[in-house]
């Protein structure tokens, strides 16, 4: 069984499907599921409210992928050109290095119940500290079947913390945190029901009132990471000054917010597409990567390049509150089919394939910008959305793409006249 299926991007999807299947990574349950529509309008109309149709994207697979020796095939679910294409081509480059390992934590989730109108905060939050045995009983019962699947609750601690910016009344506060592992689950709704069982004995406790009893999107107890090492030589003749670019265009990432947004925009690429693929909350990942990359007090990068001798070493290292249970995962059909045709065995196995994408598709972007400029690659791409957006047909699109990219002009309408004179022709 191998990932690396030369050509797959020139098939066509019907093919692309039966290729996955010959390779043996994918049950044919799975393939002939992905041939059937996905989410109907029945299921859509349980999942959120006010429904009145749905809204599909490109569901896409990208190859070549190794991690800890193990084949894979990725979905992702994005609608940006480039992105799978950066990703398979990296997942590639990587099997010369022997692809890439990753590890991610336990699934543990923080909740917070915020203790307000703090008038001592010391004391507020000794009172909190003399009573923590008999909170922790409490969160304990809340979920009780959560430890036969390796989870549980696993712990409290107080913060004290203080609202003070310059021209307004500044406001103490104290915290109660609680560490809950979700294990294969993102968990929020189960750490919201810890907080809001918690809620009225911290008031009973400290005899303030409570205010806001909520998970934290910050999951920095719930990394993920993920490595490759790479020979110079895989990047060509060139290789040396290729690796040496992209350590240095890391550098600068690192040392300018500016320029660490537009890198992480990169991973988050790959990461989100995954994310959306496999019905997880990615609007919860981006704000726990955001976070976890200003906790020095700069904004950086979340990942890291740097050559010794001939190999590039890649690293990356984010927060990744995801799940394989619960939530849209039950309930949408494709989120099921691409669970299956990923195999991952729980959430911290997902989380390390996330880590694994998000490397790959920044590798993918700061190589473009070394070599040829990220926009080259990009609007090769580009051009078969301007293409179908001028009318051109699936069987016109490769000859529309190839005048355009040719000509260097992506404009629909100069996609508009090369439809009518193939046509004419």
């Amino acid at each position: 069984m191998s990932s690396r299926i030369p050509g797959f991007y020139k098939l066509d999807p019907d093919a692309r499907l039966d290729a996955l299947a010959s390779t043996g990574l994918v049950a044919p349950e799975t393939t002939a599921a992905f041939r059937e529509p996905g989410l109907s309008i029945a299921d859509a109309n349980v999942m959120v409210e006010n429904v009145i149709s749905t809204f599909s994207l490109p569901n896409a697979v990208a190859v070549n992928f190794l991690i800890d020796g193990r084949e894979l095939a990725v979905p992702m679910v994005v609608e940006e050109p480039s992105v799978v294409a950066a990703c398979t081509n990296m997942a590639k480059l990587a099997r010369a290095g022997g692809g890439f390992t990753a590890d991610s934590d336990a699934g543990v989730m923080i909740g917070q119940v915020q203790v307000v109108d703090v008038t001592d905060p010391v004391a507020t939050a000794s009172a909190l500290e003399s009573r923590l045995d008999e909170l922790a009983a409490i969160a304990s019962e809340v979920h009780p079947r959560l430890h036969e699947y390796g989870g549980g609750f696993r712990g409290l601690e107080v913060r004290v913390l203080r609202y003070e910016e310059p021209g307004e009344k500044p406001e103490d506060m104290v915290v109660l945190h609680f560490f809950l592992d979700c294990a294969d689950a993102m968990g929020a709704n189960m750490v919201n029901t810890i907080a809001e069982t918690l809620a009225p004995h911290v008031e009973s406790i400290t005899g303030h009132t409570v205010g806001l009893r909520i998970l934290s999107n910050l999951a920095d107890r719930r990394l993920a990471r993920a490595r490759v090492a790479i020979p110079v030589s895989a990047f060509g003749p060139d290789g040396a000054c290729v690796a040496d670019a992209i350590a240095s265009a890391w550098r600068f990432a690192w040392a300018d917010p500016y320029r660490a947004a537009t890198h992480n925009k990169g991973v988050m690429n790959g990461i989100d597409a995954v994310c959306l693929a496999t019905g997880n909350d990615w609007r919860a990942v981006e704000a726990g990567v955001h976070a976890f990359a200003s906790r020095d007090g700069q904004y950086r990068p979340v990942t890291r390049w740097r050559v010794d001798g001939d190999v590039l070493h890649g690293s990356i290292e984010v927060p990744l509150q995801v799940g394989t249970i619960g939530g849209p995962i039950r309930v949408h059909p494709r989120v099921q089919h691409n669970l299956a045709l990923l195999g991952v065995s729980g959430a911290r196995e997902l989380a390390g394939v996330m880590a694994s994408v998000g490397l790959a598709q920044n590798l993918g972007a700061l190589k473009a910008l070394a070599t040829e400029g990220i926009q080259a690659g990009h609007m090769r791409m580009h051009a078969r959305t301007v293409a179908a957006a001028a009318g051109a047909e699936p069987h016109e699109v490769a000859k529309i793409c190839a005048r355009l990219c040719r000509e260097r002009d992506y404009s629909v309408e100069r996609a508009r006249q090369l439809v009518r004179e193939l046509r004419d022709a």
